[in-house]
């Protein structure tokens, strides 16, 4: 018997050889964005992998007086909230008296639990008092100090939030010597799993240097309209909650932001950073898989609203591991000498809070509060509620659900103390929108709030989680040299398995 031989047309044989063609192309791809991804995660894996420092906390610190803001001895800021790598940041430093003084630039991270590496060592310098700034229109503290050195940022520097340590050195060895802090964060433009905003903003909103000029300080009242903050100023003491000497010029980084940061590099999660004023175009967001809100991330730019937004819309990943988050509505404003966003001006909240919130509420406010348009659950899933603050128990109310797989939770149990001490509720009304977890927060121990956390699908298979507490953080590392924080008498345990559980679970179903 003959064999019978299948015969391919021209048209056929062209068809199947374009398919394999489309298919090895396909795989190539895929291969290719794989060892893409895995060079990324390699990144900050070999990063982490180097010595890290067992010395970069603040020792000794001082300030002008009991109950005061800042350390005069040795205190400084930087010309840029964030820079890239070849660019050059300033450095301006004020010692009183005149004294010289040595700067160490630390990379915060993970590396073996020791929390920071040494980069750089400059001086020692010499150091003189640099005039205090007037107090300008609208309550603005704006410092025009000379800069004391000024950096290029090498290119082997990973996108990372960076601590400058401004340490004095004694004539004398009988002689203290005395510390702060100035922060920057290094930057880049490289595609990544997470972008990790930090709050600065918000860091500055709060920062009363040089005694008593705050967002909040002003006599109208805490919100009042028209105030203005600098970033052309030292940050002094951390003014809320509880006393963290750490916060000197350091703002609320090592509070409420760095126990994330320190666990996702300990996981080698490919991860890099900005600054509030680096998402005020949507292309800065889309570049990576997933937008992380950390902490107490306040007040926002209506750029930063609308390019979120629009990240979202194509299909980027939210997690808002936050509290009280996208609240004021503040534009940046240049500085006196021309520099873009160096200056915030609160011109009003976002949409969320209803009049009868705000009448609750009037006392904090100026009779002429503005509302915006843009309503802040749109975006997040939840919003800030009147009562504001308080402190309660995350409480789990959906355990069927994804972001509960492997905690073992069931409907009921609870991570005591991990609400607080300001949070989200009134979920919005969006379609496939969930409450994951809800519960009650006490202002002052007794008034009761109720708040949600919440989750939502994306327009294009991405999601949106709102962990609804500023202490998010809190349930994931205890950095070095960190202070759990205690607010309306109810405070977070620290670590707990279950909240990195569902941490893990959403970075995952996010790509990380």
């Amino acid at each position: 018997m003959k064999p019978r031989f299948s015969h391919l047309g021209r048209r056929q044989f062209l068809q199947a050889s374009a398919a394999t063609a489309a298919t090895l192309v396909a795989s190539d791809a895929q291969a290719q964005q794989k060892a893409k991804s895995a060079a990324r995660r390699t990144l900050i894996a070999e990063e982490n992998a180097k010595p890290g420092s067992l010395d970069w906390q603040l020792t000794r610190v001082r300030l002008d007086k009991t109950g005061g803001t800042r350390a005069p001895a040795i205190e400084g800021y930087c010309s840029r909230q964030s820079v890239k790598a070849g660019e050059t940041l300033d450095f301006m430093v004020s010692t009183s008296p005149d004294a010289r003084f040595i700067v160490e630039i630390f990379r915060t991270g993970y590396y073996g639990g020791r929390g920071a590496r040494l980069m750089q060592t400059e001086g020692p310098l010499r150091g003189t008092k640099q005039p205090d700034p007037p107090v300008g229109e609208n309550r603005l503290r704006e410092c025009k100090w000379q800069p004391s050195f000024s950096l290029k940022i090498p290119a082997t520097w990973v996108s990372g939030v960076y601590l400058a340590r401004l340490t004095t050195v004694p004539d004398q060895a009988a002689e203290p010597y005395w510390q702060s802090y100035c922060i920057f964060i290094v930057r880049d433009d490289r595609p990544a799993d997470l972008l990790f905003q930090c709050s600065d903003n918000t860091w500055q909103a709060y920062n009363k240097w040089p005694d008593n000029y705050s967002l909040y300080t002003d006599p109208r009242g805490a919100h009042a309209v028209g105030t203005e903050a600098s970033f052309d100023r030292p940050y002094g003491k951390y003014a809320q909650i509880y006393e963290h000497p750490l916060s000197i010029g350091s703002g609320e980084y090592l509070l409420w932001e760095f126990p994330l940061a320190y666990w996702l590099e300990q996981h080698g999660y490919d991860v890099t950073y900005c600054a509030n004023v680096d998402c005020l175009a949507a292309a800065q967001i889309t570049r990576c898989k997933t937008f992380l809100s950390v902490g107490h991330d306040e007040y926002w730019d209506v750029r930063q609203y609308d390019a979120v937004k629009s990240a979202i819309a194509s299909g980027t990943h939210a997690l808002w591991l936050c509290g009280n988050s996208v609240f004021g509505r503040t534009p940046f404003l240049p500085s006196s000498s021309g520099q873009a966003n160096r200056i915030l001006k609160r011109t009003g909240i976002y949409a969320g809070l209803t009049d009868k919130e705000i009448e609750e509420a009037i006392s904090v406010f100026t009779k002429d509060w503005q509302r915006d348009t843009r309503n802040e659950a749109d975006l997040m899933g939840a919003r800030s509620i009147v009562p504001f603050n308080g402190g309660g128990d995350w409480v789990c109310t959906k355990p069927e659900h994804w972001i509960y797989e492997g905690t073992g939770m069931k409907k009921g149990d609870s991570v005591r103390g991990l609400v607080g001490w300001e949070h989200h509720g009134a979920p919005a009304n969006i379609p496939g929108l969930e409450v994951v977890a809800e519960g009650t927060v006490w202002r002052g121990g007794t008034t009761p709030a109720h708040w949600t956390a919440t989750i939502f699908p994306g327009p294009k298979g991405n999601i949106v989680f709102n962990a609804a507490t500023i202490w998010w953080p809190q349930g994931l590392s205890t950095p070095p040299g960190h202070i759990l924080p205690w607010s309306h008498w109810s405070r977070p345990h620290g670590p707990d398995v279950r909240v990195q559980r569902i941490t893990q679970n959403l970075l995952k179903r996010c790509g990380g």
